[in-house]
């Protein structure tokens, strides 16, 4: 039920959550809980590799990729592979002009 709850707030732009130190506002509490540790500087995650910490476990997983080499998206027109879906749609964008 609350899954639900979440998505519809997509459809609704209701953002339940918000941060007592600044007013931002957010649909669901993991999302406001990231927010919260730009406030006290938290970083929960770190990396496998080097120990580098980071306030989110998405960040902390891209950075390891800066260890393995993984670039898991890759163009299917020439081959070229990324790390980040970012870049990825950046550089689809060169083969539309």
């Amino acid at each position: 039920y609350s899954s639900y709850l979440r998505h519809e707030r997509i459809h609704t732009g209701e953002k339940a959550y918000e941060c007592k130190q600044c007013s931002k506002a957010f649909p669901d509490y993991s999302t406001y809980l990231r927010h919260e540790r730009t406030h006290t500087g938290e970083k929960p995650y770190k990396c496998t590799q080097c120990g580098k910490a980071f306030s989110c476990y998405y960040y902390t997983r891209l950075h390891e990729r800066t260890h393995t080499g993984e670039q898991p998206y890759a163009c299917q027109q020439c081959g070229k592979t990324f790390y980040h879906h970012t870049s990825f749609r950046r550089h689809m964008v060169t083969h539309t002009r």
